[in-house]
């Protein structure tokens, strides 16, 4: 079998789109996203497999920009490989090592015997001052 059911579509913004063009999702329409290097998306199929190897059928397009053969394809080929188009972008502030570090005490309150460095060292638990030997 062959991987079916895909179009590349002309969008709008200068680039191509792949829809399923089944009515129905079938297992032949789902797909696993890894990242490959420099960022390149390419996608495995979940249902379809080599025989022998048991390597995997990534989707690839030719030239032409049609369905290349799932089993002709592979993961280091240009034809397997997508540019992920963002959809949003967020940007976060890396916490650093003096932010995760640090607890601030609340004014004026002192440390109990609870929290003294023996209790800190027995994983937060009460620590038992009385000995038996």
């Amino acid at each position: 079998p062959q991987l079916q059911g895909l179009a590349c579509v002309p969008t709008d913004c200068q680039g191509f789109s792949l829809r399923c063009q089944s009515e129905l999702f079938t297992p032949e329409c789902k797909f696993k996203e890894s990242v490959f290097e420099n960022y390149y998306v390419i996608y495995s199929s979940m249902l379809y497999r080599q025989q022998e190897s048991g390597r995997a059928w990534f989707l690839g397009l030719n030239k032409e920009g049609q369905v290349m053969k799932g089993n002709r394809v592979k993961k280091t080929k240009p034809a397997a490989h997508f540019l992920p188009k963002p959809l949003e972008v967020a940007m976060y502030r890396e916490p650093s090592l003096h932010d995760v570090g640090e607890t601030v005490p609340k004014a004026g309150v002192t440390p109990s015997k609870s929290t003294s460095a023996s209790a800190i060292m027995n994983g937060g638990k009460p620590v038992n001052k009385s000995k038996t030997t």
